[in-house]
């Protein structure tokens, strides 16, 4: 009996050992702190890479102090940009690839983004070549249509941006408007 109350004393103290083992769990969180570290280190090498090789980008037109009547307004995020018509290749350089809210107003200068805790930049109208409804742009998918994405000039190189209203029922106006300045500039410098 005396033999039977030891052994499961002995039982007992080896499973109160394996919780208090307190060394080998705090390895392994140090260590995993440590892996996820190096990911994020990695990651961030790697976006200041895609910038330096961005680095021909020109930098963004400023919003002018009066940019004049606006003909739409959209309160929304901006999700990025990209190479145009290669939705997965996100430009990085001079801010273009940090999400953020953004206010858009559409006058007679451009386009005007202007986003509280990041860069506010113009799309100017001469630099404007298409406005479409699609699903997705680097890193965000949505619904068929749920993306307002418009392609504009910057430096020689062709950009997607990426956008989406509060109210997503006002991305069809902004397409219709934008394509329509694109023609009716056309037809002028024609």
């Amino acid at each position: 009996m005396t033999h039977h109350i030891a052994s499961a004393a002995l039982a007992a103290e080896q499973k109160s050992a394996e919780v208090t083992d307190w060394a080998g769990r705090i390895g392994w969180v140090v260590g995993l702190l440590l892996f996820v570290a190096f990911v994020y280190w990695l990651m961030r090498q790697g976006w200041k890479w895609r910038g330096s090789l961005q680095s021909d980008l020109p930098e963004l037109p400023e919003v002018p102090r009066a940019p004049g009547e606006a003909k739409l307004t959209m309160d929304g995020r901006y999700h990025g940009s990209t190479t145009a018509g290669q939705w997965l290749d996100r430009i990085v350089a001079h801010g273009l690839g940090t999400r953020s809210r953004a206010g858009l107003t559409l006058t007679d200068a451009g386009i005007s983004v202007v986003r509280p805790g990041a860069n506010d930049f113009l799309i100017p109208a001469a630099a404007l070549r298409e406005a479409r409804l699609d699903k997705g742009i680097a890193g965000k998918v949505l619904a068929e249509g749920g993306l307002l994405i418009v392609t504009w000039e910057h430096g020689g190189t062709l950009l997607d941006s990426g956008f989406r209203s509060d109210r997503a029922a006002v991305h069809t106006a902004w397409v219709e408007a934008i394509n329509s300045m694109i023609n009716t500039t056309e037809g002028i410098a024609r």
